[in-house]
Parts: C-alpha cells; sequence; structure tokens
C-alpha cells in the first residue's frame, strides 16, 4: 500500500473520505525543490489540484516557473501542513490539523532524497520546520531568509489577502523574490 492510500485510510481523514475528498499534496521521487504550506482552500480541494488559484497564480510567477514545471516536471514538491481543507474561520482559512505533518511528513521526505531546497510557506510551516518561538514574526523570519539558507527559504502566503503585507513590505519583492527566483533556476 502506498503513503497515499494510507493517508486516506488513516482514522484521522475518515469524515474527508466518507465525504469524498482526497489528500491533496504531491510528492515525486524526482522533486529537487520541495513547497510546504498551510493546508489546501476550498477550491483547490474541489478541484483536487494544488495551489489551483490566485494564490497558485502569484506563487508560480514568485518562483519564477510555468504551470508545466510546477504541475509535470517530477522537479517540484508540494506538501501541505494538512493534506485537507481544514474549513473555514473567521478571518481566512482555519488551522493546519495538529499531528498531520508530524506523522506523515516524515514518510513522504523519506521518499525524496533529491530535495534541495524546501520554501516554507505561512507562519504555520515556518514554525514547524525552523523552529522558531511563538514570538518571532512571519515579517522577520522572510527578512531574515538568507539565515535558513540552503537548506530552507522562508516566504510569505501568496494570497490576495496578503496584498497589504506586500505594500507595506515592499523589500519582499524587490530583494526575496529575486533570489527565491535565482535559487529556483540554479536547482531546476
Amino acid at each position: 500500500m502506498s503513503i497515499y492510500d494510507d493517508i486516506v485510510q488513516d482514522e484521522q481523514n475518515k469524515d474527508y473520505t466518507s465525504a469524498g475528498l482526497y489528500p491533496i499534496f504531491a510528492a515525486p521521487k524526482s522533486a529537487k525543490v520541495l513547497i510546504i504550506g498551510q493546508a489546501p482552500g476550498k477550491k483547490v480541494q474541489d478541484s483536487g489540484i494544488m495551489w489551483n488559484d490566485a494564490s497558485g497564480d502569484r506563487l508560480r510567477e514568485w518562483l519564477g516557473v510555468d504551470k508545466g514545471t510546477f504541475y509535470d516536471s517530477g522537479k517540484i514538491a508540494v506538501i501541505p501542513m494538512d493534506f485537507y481543507f481544514p474549513g473555514k474561520a473567521k478571518s481566512g482559512d482555519k488551522p493546519p490539523r495538529k499531528g498531520i505533518a508530524e506523522k506523515w511528513h516524515p514518510k513522504l521526505l523519506a521518499q525524496m532524497p533529491n530535495i534541495q531546497l524546501t520554501v516554507l510557506i505561512g507562519a504555520y510551516a515556518q514554525r514547524y520546520y525552523l523552529d522558531l518561538t511563538p514570538k518571532t514574526t512571519i515579517t522577520s523570519t522572510v527578512q531574515n531568509f538568507a539565515t535558513y539558507l540552503p537548506e530552507y527559504f522562508p516566504i510569505v502566503h501568496p494570497s490576495p489577502r496578503n496584498n497589504i503585507w506586500l505594500k507595506k513590505n515592499a523589500w519582499f519583492l524587490t530583494d526575496v523574490i529575486p533570489r527565491l527566483q535565482e535559487q529556483i533556476r540554479k536547482i531546476i
């Protein structure tokens, strides 16, 4: 049985499976770049295609890759902190469920021996992988992205909901994104 099948059959995911929903991730053995984000949004869960929304369009632009490279090259893996849409909260989506990354990420990472860079999108992925304190802001983490290279590259979520943050932090598009694209080009 595959890890995918194990995730589908996991007791924690039975409500999703019984509703006809399936985990959304891609972990090709040939992957060189790994993207770890929060969890699929509603539109992505409904389509079954990861990053198939406005956030995904912006993410591919930030990475400097086209859809073919992102989805079909086998060079990019995507593993969210939760494989399913967690539901809506008062503002945005609910956080990923606890315990999912701890349980499944090590198994998936073990299948991908060629990962050279992990792009950590948002606070949940960054806190988990970079062992940040709760007081560490995403802004300071992203500003200090070079501290985490060559293994990790933290960025903000590409959601249109972050447009205000992007306007306040123009350095992100002028200083951080070119470095991210350079790293991706070197690897892919």
